[in-house]
């Protein structure tokens, strides 16, 4: 699983201010030696479970990498270009994303979380650059090509084949019944999935509003009337009335609370 010493960037339903930062070419050697395709969406969805994504760049020689350029430009990831020096010539992408990040640090208060995708542990003193500004720095890599030097100095560190397994291997979720309306299932699912999502982020008490905020984060056309419903608390009560979730109300903001799933024993 990912680990986690996270301390700043979830607590208090606090939304993170996220700057996402791509050594390409790093990630794709990782990517060659798995055979998989670098799938970028999975990457942001994960993230913005998090926060929002302010700022996305991705640092390559692109003549290189033209097969991913689409993919990247559709997710609108700033494409940096940095031409290689010389066939033995250490990747000049490292110096530039680490002086860009940096920079950011410095000129863009309101960014405070920074996501490193890379699995070099040359960036290991970045990292502490960035802790030391009061940055939180969530890495993401490749399981075989990641430096452990890297994944410790991070306050959270993801690795990719997990982005995989959490989307397909979650037990605790509740069944949804088969015979309800396409429109009303649909809209289950992404509430369940925004819940579990919330909970993996250690969030003790999912307040109605924060699930909503970021489910829509990740689905910005989300819109309850159009799954039928008036308001989200009416969605929210249709779905405790069919034992997928369990409400009960804040007794200060008197606003719905999610508990649990399933039905109230």
């Amino acid at each position: 699983m990912s680990q986690s010493n996270s301390h700043a960037h979830t607590q208090n339903g606090h939304e993170a201010s996220i700057a996402v930062f791509i050594d390409f070419e790093n990630f794709a050697l990782g990517m060659e030696h798995s055979r998989k395709k670098f799938e970028v969406h999975k990457v942001l969805e994960r993230l913005l479970e998090k926060g929002k994504i302010i700022v996305k760049r991705a640092y390559a020689d692109w003549t290189r990498y033209r097969d991913y350029k689409t993919a990247l430009h559709e997710a609108a990831i700033e494409l940096i270009e940095v031409p290689k020096r010389g066939a033995a010539g250490k990747n000049s992408a490292d110096i530039r994303m680490c002086v860009d990040a940096i920079d950011m640090a410095h000129s863009k208060g309101h960014i405070d979380t920074f996501a490193i995708l890379t699995g070099d542990s040359d960036f290991s003193p970045l990292v502490s650059k960035l802790k030391e500004n009061g940055k939180t720095v969530i890495g993401l890599g490749m399981k075989d090509s990641t430096s452990t030097l890297l994944v410790d100095n991070c306050d959270e560190f993801i690795y990719y084949e997990d982005l995989e397994r959490t989307a397909a291997g979650v037990s605790n979720a509740p069944e949804i019944k088969d015979d309800l309306p396409k429109l009303k299932k649909e809209a289950f699912q992404m509430i369940v999935d925004t819940i579990l999502a919330l909970k993996r982020e250690n969030r003790d008490t999912l307040y109605s509003s924060m699930i909503k905020d970021t489910l829509k984060r990740k689905k910005p056309q989300f819109d309850e009337s159009y799954h039928g419903y008036r308001t989200w608390q009416d969605l929210l009560e249709d779905m405790e009335r069919n034992g997928v979730i369990q409400l009960t109300t804040d007794p200060r903001s008197g606003t719905f609370v999610v508990t649990g799933f399933g039905k109230k024993k």
